[in-house]
């Protein structure tokens, strides 16, 4: 069948499934699951249940794909994603993010949860994407060419879309809320990084790093589709303060902004 056989395949199972046609995907990241019970008209696929999809592993990842609406727009949610650490190839990581290609989606919205690397930063901050910077190596666009997910070669200049981010920072000023906009550093994990190495994601440019998102920007953007990244600061990185680091403390933070990033999401949805 083939990894493009089996893509969509995923994506006819879905559409059995679902009559609704997504506008917009969104992938929640460890912690941030909730928003998608908010969800009107709600229709609940278990990744489990999709023919070649993957199973989240992760404690804060729900593993459900849901669809419904929000603010007149249609969407299909990722209730937890798939990371490197799980032992997963990278054509498996960005799977969800090639169907939701496939069922029509035009515009990701891709959060996570990460650790603060700018020292203006604190735990509980949200930071709007503006660039990443890729330290694993792996890329999804490598391997066999299938033209039908997009060019073998493509720009990624403007891999977080201009428009979409003016579009969030709108939402946070009309809101009275403070945000944060910088570079994402995607190491592999699981172990977090040493201090040695946050200095030098530090003397790169980064503001903040974590364990996921740069796989599914990478992948939409060869399908063409528009990206806006959202990172939850839950904790500052190795070395910048002084105290070892935990997942604990990572899903504590996430609750506590919760409510807050909900808001700011379906707002941001609202004027995509």
């Amino acid at each position: 069948m083939g990894y493009y056989g089996e893509l969509k395949k995923s994506a006819e199972y879905i559409k059995s499934r679902v009559m609704l046609q997504p506008e917009i995907g969104v992938i929640l990241g460890s912690g941030l699951g909730d928003f998608a019970d908010g969800l009107e008209e709600r229709v609940v696929i278990p990744y489990a249940e999709i023919p070649g999809f993957p199973v989240s592993t992760v404690k804060g990842h729900k593993g459900n794909l849901v669809f419904g609406r929000i603010n007149g727009k249609n969407l299909a949610v990722m209730q937890g994603r798939f990371h490197l650490y799980e032992g997963y190839p990278i054509q498996k990581v960005v799977f969800g993010t090639r169907v939701l290609g496939l069922l029509g989606i035009s515009a990701l919205i891709v959060t996570n949860a990460a650790g603060g690397i700018n020292e203006n930063f604190r735990p509980g901050d949200l930071m709007v994407l503006k660039d990443h910077i890729n330290m694993t190596g792996e890329n999804p666009a490598a391997g066999e060419e299938i033209p039908e997910l997009g060019p073998r070669f493509f720009d990624m200049t403007f891999a977080y879309d201009a428009e979409l981010r003016e579009k969030a920072k709108q939402v946070f000023e009309e809101a009275g809320l403070e945000y944060k906009e910088g570079v994402y550093a995607f190491m592999k994990g699981p172990s977090y990084e040493t201090p040695a190495e946050i200095r030098m994601l530090k003397a790169i440019g980064a503001d903040a790093v974590g364990m996921s998102t740069v796989p599914e920007v990478i992948a939409a953007r060869q399908m063409g589709i528009r990206v806006l990244g959202i990172s939850c600061i839950t904790n500052m990185a190795a070395g910048i303060l002084d105290k070892p680091l935990s997942h604990a403390e990572v899903l504590e933070v996430s609750e506590k902004v919760k409510e807050k990033f909900v808001r700011v999401l379906s707002s941001i949805i609202g004027k995509i």
